[in-house]
């Protein structure tokens, strides 16, 4: 375990990023490490869309471990899991789940710091108190990817400044409790980025999106990291309806 969790993490090199090709089962896990992929995540949207849930936590909590275990027994790379708010509030019930993902063999997970269900992120401290407990149950040997939707939860043309100061303040209190990685999603500007990863002391990862900067921009901007969130489960069901549309058709 600790062999995979040290390969995953020399993967995370600014201007030299892995890319994760988010995936949703052991399936689509297998086809993305056929690819040539160095490790596979799931996107949390993606599990929950394919097994016929809305995102948000609304996949059990029994399921989203079931499919862990099996995606990391389907995939010789290391895996994983967008496990959105760790499936509770509070620290101690929060690490405990992750204790439990971290048994299934995976080698990481997402922590986000909004409020699931609710409306806006946890402050500062608290999350920071979060993530302390999932470290202090989930053992060095774990990447806790923690993220902030201080930009996705803001409309494009108001991430500014201001809101990089708060997300820097974020990624060191996140450090300082043991984080191994900040999670930027929603943020596009490659001056902003390229700020929050100059002075983020953790690496940073970036969500691609249709319309976003390319990953050779995000990549000179100092990224560690680039994920792809739903997107390759959206295409992939768009795919699949087109050939059954022309199946249909003929």
């Amino acid at each position: 375990m600790t062999d995979m969790f040290d390969r995953f993490a020399a993967l995370h090199v600014p201007r030299e990023p892995l890319v994760l090709f988010n995936i949703w089962d052991a399936g689509s896990a297998r086809a993305v490490a056929a690819a040539g992929a160095r490790a596979v995540a799931t996107g949390s949207a993606s599990v929950a869309m394919a097994n016929g849930f809305a995102d948000g936590q609304a996949v059990p909590l029994d399921l989203v471990l079931d499919i862990a275990a099996r995606i990391v027994a389907a995939v010789a790379v290391p895996v994983t899991i967008d496990f959105e708010g760790g499936y509770a509030v509070e620290p101690e019930a929060a690490a405990a789940n992750v204790a439990r993902l971290a048994a299934t063999g995976a080698v990481g997970c997402n922590f986000e710091d909004q409020v699931v269900g609710g409306e806006g992120i946890h402050p500062c401290a608290f999350q920071a108190e979060r993530i302390a407990a999932i470290r202090a149950a989930a053992g060095p040997a774990f990447f806790i990817n923690a993220r902030t939707d201080i930009f996705l939860q803001a409309k494009p043309d108001t991430h500014d400044e201001a809101k990089v100061d708060a997300a820097i303040e974020r990624a060191h209190a996140y450090a300082a409790a043991g984080a191994n990685g900040l999670f930027v999603p929603g943020l596009a500007n490659l001056e902003l980025l390229a700020r929050v990863c100059w002075e983020s002391p953790l690496p940073v990862n970036f969500m691609a999106f249709p319309g976003a900067p390319d990953a050779a921009a995000v990549a000179q901007a100092g990224v560690a990291r680039i994920s792809h969130g739903p997107f390759p489960y959206r295409a992939a069901m768009q795919g699949l309806e087109d050939s059954a549309r022309e199946a249909f058709n003929q």
